[in-house]
C-alpha cells in the first residue's frame, strides 16, 4: 500500500502541538520551512469563526428561537464551513510541501516506525504559534461536542423530569368533545370510536386526550383491580401510544367473525395495535407496554367523568415508567 509523507504529516500533525517532548538528534527527513505567521492567524481566526458559530447554535437551540431548524442549519452548515476552511489553509500553508512516496513501513519495524515519527514532527516546522493554535483547535472542539450534545435534551426533560408523570386527569373531571360539550354516555355507542378531553384543562399536555370505544360488558376480560373502570362498557385510554408517542387514530371493528380479530385501537403510524377488551393489551406492533387506561364513572345527569387517574404514566417508555404512577399535582 502506497501513502503520502505529506498525509502521514497532516494526520499527525496535532499531536506536534500536545508534545515538546525531547528526542534524540536525527538527520533531517523533511526539509525545513519557512514560517507563514500570516497563515497561523488566518487558521486561528478561522477556528475562532467556526467555535462561535458553534456556541450561537447551543443559544439558538436553548432559547428555541422562531423558524428554529433553518437557524440551527445556518450556525451548523456555518460552523462546519470555517473549520474545513481552517483546515485547508493549515494543510496548505503551515504543513511542508514536500511529498515522498514509498511503501508503508510493516508493523514490528521500529526504524521505520521512528521515521514516521519524525516526518510528522518535521512536516510542522513552519508552525511558530503552537500554543495558540492548540488553544484555538480545543476550544473549536469543545464547541463542537456541546453543540453534538446538546439536541439530547430534545429526548425529554433534562431536570423537570416529574413532568413526565403529570396528568390533567383527576377523580370527577368532566370529559368534553373539541367544542368543550360534555360527553354523556348515551352519546357513546358500539363500533365507533370517539376522543375525549379534560374540561376545563390545557388540551396541549401530552396526557390530555383520550379515546373512547363501547364494548359489551359480557366481553370485557379486565384485571381484577379495574372490575369498575368502565361503567355500562364504556372504556377510555390514552390517545398517545406509548411506543413513540403516535395519536392513536384508528379503531378496528369486526364485520366477519370467522375472518376477522376481535375490536381493537391502532397506532396507524407503526401498528401498534391494543385490546380494548382486557386493559389495552399489546396484540401486535412495536409498542412495549400497554396503553395507558383511564377510570370512568357516571355522574347524575349521565356525564362521563374520570373516577382517578391512569393505570400507568402516558407517552414513550422512560427510565421508571414502571415504578411510579402518574399524578396530577
Amino acid at each position: 500500500m502506497k501513502i503520502g509523507r505529506k498525509t502521514l504529516a497532516a494526520l499527525g500533525v496535532l499531536g506536534l502541538l500536545a508534545g515538546k517532548g525531547k528526542r534524540p538528534r536525527r538527520e533531517r527527513i523533511v526539509a525545513a520551512g519557512d514560517p507563514d505567521r500570516r497563515a497561523e492567524l488566518v487558521v486561528v481566526a478561522l477556528l475562532l469563526a467556526a467555535s462561535a458559530c458553534a456556541l450561537m447554535f447551543l443559544v439558538v437551540y436553548a432559547l428555541d428561537w422562531s423558524n428554529l431548524t433553518q437557524w440551527l442549519g445556518l450556525c451548523l452548515g456555518g460552523a462546519l464551513i470555517f473549520l474545513a476552511a481552517a483546515l485547508i489553509v493549515f494543510g496548505q500553508r503551515l504543513v511542508v510541501t514536500e511529498q515522498l512516496e514509498e511503501d508503508y513501513p510493516e508493523a514490528g519495524e521500529p526504524e521505520e516506525q521512528i521515521a514516521v515519527e519524525q516526518i510528522v514532527r518535521e512536516s510542522g516546522s513552519k508552525i511558530t504559534r503552537k500554543r495558540l493554535l492548540g488553544g484555538a483547535a480545543g476550544l473549536a472542539g469543545g464547541a463542537f461536542g456541546a453543540a453534538l450534545i446538546a439536541p439530547a435534551a430534545s429526548l425529554g426533560p433534562v431536570l423537570d423530569t416529574e413532568s413526565l408523570y403529570y396528568s390533567p386527569w383527576h377523580r370527577g373531571r368532566r370529559l368534553v368533545d373539541e367544542d368543550g360539550k360534555p360527553w354523556s354516555a348515551d352519546d357513546i355507542e358500539e363500533e365507533a370510536f370517539y376522543t375525549a378531553y379534560p374540561e376545563d384543562a390545557d388540551r396541549e399536555e401530552l396526557a390530555a386526550p383520550l379515546v373512547m370505544v363501547r364494548l359489551q360488558p359480557a366481553a370485557l376480560d379486565l384485571p381484577a383491580e379495574r372490575k369498575d373502570w368502565a361503567p355500562e362498557g364504556i372504556l377510555a385510554y390514552s390517545k398517545i401510544c406509548p411506543h413513540a408517542a403516535c395519536a392513536i387514530a384508528l379503531y378496528r371493528t369486526p364485520r366477519f367473525e370467522e375472518a376477522e380479530p376481535a375490536p381493537a385501537l391502532v397506532c396507524p403510524c407503526h401498528y401498534s395495535t391494543f385490546n380494548p377488551a382486557d386493559g389495552g393489551t399489546v396484540e401486535f406492533g412495536p409498542a412495549g407496554r400497554n396503553l395507558p387506561q383511564l377510570p370512568l364513572m357516571i355522574d347524575d345527569a349521565g356525564h362521563l367523568r374520570a373516577a382517578g387517574q391512569f393505570s400507568e404514566p402516558v407517552g414513550p417508555s422512560f427510565w421508571g415508567i414502571r415504578t411510579r404512577r402518574p399524578s396530577s399535582s
